[in-house]
């Protein structure tokens, strides 16, 4: 590819780009915002396990991460039919280990849900970030 092309390879440091990294910041924060408030909306007033809460918080922060991503974090040229596919894995792979996460902690550990919700908002955005640089948004 020549390196006018728009939908290049991602070089290593891009990997560090501040500014980029300060958007991934604000995206994912908007994201779960999403994602706690849904998790403790329906915990708190519907009385849903929190397992199934997270879950769906986690599926509907899907839709506002995706759209942030593909157009204001890469800015990716990439079609959506290739980029929703390598999105929804990565977001798959991210929704396994949300669930392990919670279940774990509040079934196995009883941790308060919050708290062991917290363990898991640390841990998805890492990977999530790194499949999503390096692969989905190539």
């Amino acid at each position: 590819m020549s390196t006018t092309d728009p939908v290049r390879p991602r070089r290593r440091h891009e990997l560090l780009d501040t500014s980029r990294l300060l958007r991934y910041g604000v995206a994912g924060g908007l994201s779960m915002f999403t994602h706690v408030g849904t998790l403790t909306l329906l915990v708190e007033a519907v009385g849903m396990r929190p397992v199934w809460a997270s879950s769906i918080g986690f599926a509907l922060s899907v839709l506002v991460s995706y759209s942030l991503q593909k157009w204001w974090v890469f800015a990716s040229g990439s079609r959506h039919r290739s980029a929703i596919p390598k999105f929804l894995v990565a977001t798959c792979v991210a929704l396994l280990l949300n669930a392990a996460v919670i279940a774990i902690g509040t079934d196995v550990l009883h941790v308060h849900y919050v708290a062991v919700q917290v363990v898991a908002l640390v841990l998805i955005p890492v990977s999530n970030y790194l499949i999503n640089s390096l692969w989905t948004f190539r």
